[in-house]
């Protein structure tokens, strides 16, 4: 009977709140490993800690992924088993992990990604809008490219998925305004599985209003109703 292929490269998601949002398939595969990789060791360090995990770790971030890349596929070729971990959720998603991927791919080396927690999803499904088809945006550029992006979206029929931090998510909505018009619908969702939780529907207009006096703190998750959708 032949053997599975060996796994090289585990993606491994991790908690983006409640650190009870972590499968046992997960918590296996970091005690198994050779190496974890993360984006900060130290936010990590807490994770494993509290997991009662003891595992060597190398620091895995966007400014480091270009050079590092080849050299973590070199040692995986040679037989060493790693994971690579974010400092919450999925990797890659908004987070390191593409170039580690192609990398990997290219080489010839097994990658498995495991399921579990990211932000977008329980930000859509309780949105209430229209899951059928979407379209994950991420972060907007910060400056160049940014209008360009907005101008593209204005007649997107498919419900849009944006990541914010609280000090841009005031212009962000102001901008979504401009581009889409202030009676669009929309839902903020911020501290997703965390003790403050909280989700915001209503218009633009309506959430414009709302943090424009409301204090503005954790990161959020905003969800657009695609033009036409009713």
């Amino acid at each position: 009977m032949q053997e599975p292929e060996k796994t090289n490269l585990y993606l491994v998601p991790t908690p983006i709140g409640n650190l009870e949002d972590i499968t046992l398939r997960a918590i296996r595969v970091l005690k198994e490993v050779d190496v974890i990789l993360a984006e900060d060791t130290r936010t990590s360090g807490k994770l494993l800690q509290h997991l009662g995990i003891e595992k060597r770790m190398h620091s895995h971030h966007l400014h480091n992924e270009h050079k590092a890349s080849a050299h973590l596929a070199e040692r995986m070729k040679a037989g060493e088993v790693m994971a690579l971990i974010s400092d919450a959720g999925t990797p890659g998603i908004s987070d390191p992990g593409f170039l580690l991927v192609r990398e990997c791919l290219k080489n010839g080396l097994k990658v498995e990604c495991l399921p579990g927690a990211t932000a977008f999803v329980p930000a859509l499904v309780k949105s209430g809008f229209s899951t059928d088809r979407f379209t994950f945006e991420g972060f907007l550029p910060l400056k160049k490219g940014r209008q360009t992006r907005l101008i593209s979206l204005a007649q997107e029929e498919r419900t849009m998925i944006f990541y914010e931090s609280p000090h841009r998510l005031l212009k962000t909505l102001t901008q979504f305004k401009e581009y889409f018009g202030g009676d669009r619908e929309v839902s903020v969702s911020r501290e997703i599985s965390k003790m403050f939780e909280e989700t915001i529907n209503g218009t633009l207009d309506e959430l414009i209003e709302i943090f424009t006096t409301k204090a503005i703190k954790g990161e959020f998750v905003l969800v657009l109703a695609g033009a036409g959708a009713k």
